[in-house]
C-alpha cells in the first residue's frame, strides 16, 4: 500500500462512517494527525472566511472529498478541485464538485491563470517540500492571483520530508509531508518569490493569504 492508497483507504472508511483518523510521525519528533471524517463533512468551522476570500476562479489543491470546492460552486463561484486520491475525487464529484485526479506538480488545467488557489486542511504539507509546493503554486496563479493557506499554529515546530504512517492494518508506510507554522511563513514566502498580505485565526484554525512578488 503506497501513500496514495493510504489516503484512498482512509477516505473510503470515513465516508462509510468508520473511524479513519491516522497520524504521521517525523524523525524530528513532529506529529501530524489526519482526520478524513472532517474532510467528508459539509463544512468545518472557519471555512466561511476562507471561502469568502475566493472571489474568482479557484483551484482547490488537495481537495479531498470536495468540501470547499463544493461550497464554492454552491455559492456560484467557479472552482475546480484536484487530488491524487481516486476515492477523494469520486466523492467530490458525487457531491457535485468538479474535480480531477491530478498531481499538483504535473499538468494542471489553467496553469498561470488561476485567480485563487486553496491549500486548506494542512495541504501546505503536500509532497514534503513546502518550498517546491509554493513555487509550483506561484506558477499556477495569475500575476495578480492569491494563495490562501491553512497552517499549523504559531509556535508549532516545523518539519518536512518523510514521515511514517501506521495504517489500520498495522503496517508502516512512508509519507512525504510537512508541517509549517504560521510564524514560519514569512521566511518561506520570501524564499519562493511570494509575500504575505494577510493572516487570521478562526475557530482554532490558522490562515494566511500570499501573493506573487
Amino acid at each position: 500500500m503506497n501513500a496514495v492508497a493510504v489516503f484512498d483507504t482512509a477516505i473510503d472508511r470515513a465516508a462509510a462512517g468508520i473511524p479513519a483518523a491516522f497520524t504521521a510521525r517525523h524523525a524530528s519528533g513532529g506529529v501530524y494527525r489526519f482526520d478524513p471524517a472532517a474532510w467528508c463533512r459539509d463544512a468545518i468551522a472557519g471555512d466561511d472566511a476562507l471561502i469568502g476570500c475566493c472571489t474568482g476562479h479557484t483551484l482547490d489543491v488537495g481537495c479531498g472529498p470536495g468540501r470547499l470546492t463544493g461550497a464554492l460552486v454552491d455559492a456560484g463561484r467557479p472552482a475546480l478541485g484536484i487530488d491524487l486520491s481516486a476515492s477523494a475525487v469520486r466523492l467530490a464529484r458525487r457531491r457535485g464538485a468538479p474535480a480531477l485526479q491530478r498531481d499538483v506538480f504535473g499538468p494542471v488545467p489553467g496553469a498561470g491563470r488561476w485567480r485563487h488557489l486553496l491549500l486548506a486542511d494542512g495541504n501546505i504539507g503536500i509532497g514534503g517540500d513546502p518550498h517546491r509546493l509554493l513555487r509550483r503554486c506561484r506558477q499556477l496563479l495569475a500575476a495578480d492571483g492569491q494563495l490562501h493557506l491553512e497552517l499549523a499554529a504559531a509556535g508549532t515546530p516545523a518539519w518536512s520530508g518523510t514521515a511514517v504512517v501506521q495504517t489500520p492494518e498495522g503496517a508502516d508506510r512512508a509519507l512525504r509531508w510537512a508541517c509549517v507554522p504560521l510564524d514560519g511563513l514569512p521566511g518561506l514566502a520570501g524564499a519562493t518569490a511570494m509575500r504575505v498580505v494577510d493572516t487570521w485565526t478562526e475557530a482554532g484554525r490558522w490562515f494566511a493569504t500570499l501573493t506573487p512578488r
